[in-house]
């Protein structure tokens, strides 16, 4: 790796990070297609420079974090499930899911259909929930296991969380928002816990690469999520089911 490679795996976390296309997948398949080896410290990066998109999300929602206790509390439970099978599942999530491309393109062209047939079907009800600190606290603990289906590498944290917020009653821009918000723990979690067991081993040269992905990822995360709030107003997540889909076919028959 150099640092160009680092700032294009960057620019790819921050894009991907809060699309329902997943970040972790288009992460492993833009490596593949690099020739990077799955090395532990790649597959650390990977995880690392998400904090970059995370921190747009302080930046962004630092209200809703800082002065509103009703919003973190449901972001605290959404947190729980994805924590702990998170926790629990970490050795063969490092060891047997990230890095392998067949996994994330399974799960992107099953996550893309579903995607699709959802949106034909789904229609918002009348008294859809409009404010995060509105929500039940039942309803906050089922998105966090929505989101815990994230885990594997291609489904899509965003879209787990959202599709899971959707089904219960919330508005669009509702579950999008909780979903940028419920983000930082998780990530922050997942970021904390793997530097914890593999810090010791990066080199100062790794260092160098790691603070320019988070940089990169940061800048990027920050126009990615003002889009997707804009894109919401007036579409479906059709358009991402379609990507997926598309995206999958012309890797297996190009690339893979």
């Amino acid at each position: 790796m150099d640092l160009f490679i680092a700032a294009i795996l960057g620019i790819v976390e921050g894009v991907s990070e809060f699309l329902p296309i997943s970040s972790t997948g288009h992460l492993i398949l833009t490596s593949h297609l690099l020739g990077l080896p799955h090395t532990d410290f790649l597959k650390s990066f990977e995880i690392t420079i998400q904090v970059g998109a995370i921190l747009s999300v302080c930046v962004l929602y630092w209200r809703d974090l800082l002065v509103k206790p009703a919003v973190m509390k449901r972001v605290a439970l959404a947190f729980l499930p994805t924590g702990v099978i998170g926790l629990t599942l970490y050795p063969v999530i490092k060891s047997c899911l990230l890095g392998s491309p067949s996994v994330v393109l399974w799960a992107l062209a099953a996550g893309g259909l579903f995607l699709i047939v959802f949106e034909w079907l789904y229609r918002e009800g009348r008294d859809a929930v409009a404010r995060t600190e509105d929500m039940t606290y039942r309803q906050a603990l089922i998105i966090g296991l929505f989101q815990a289906i994230a885990v594997i590498p291609g489904v899509s944290r965003s879209a787990s969380t959202i599709v899971g917020g959707l089904l219960l009653g919330l508005k669009r821009r509702t579950i999008v928002e909780f979903s940028f918000l419920l983000a930082v723990p998780t990530m922050a979690a997942a970021t904390g816990y793997d530097l914890l067991k593999n810090a010791a081993q990066f080199s100062l040269d790794q260092a160098q690469f790691l603070a320019v992905g988070f940089v990169t990822s940061f800048v990027v995360a920050l126009i990615s999520i003002k889009f997707l709030l804009r894109f919401i107003q007036t579409h479906t997540f059709i358009s991402f089911g379609v990507y997926r889909i598309a995206l999958a076919v012309l890797w297996v028959l190009f690339l893979f």
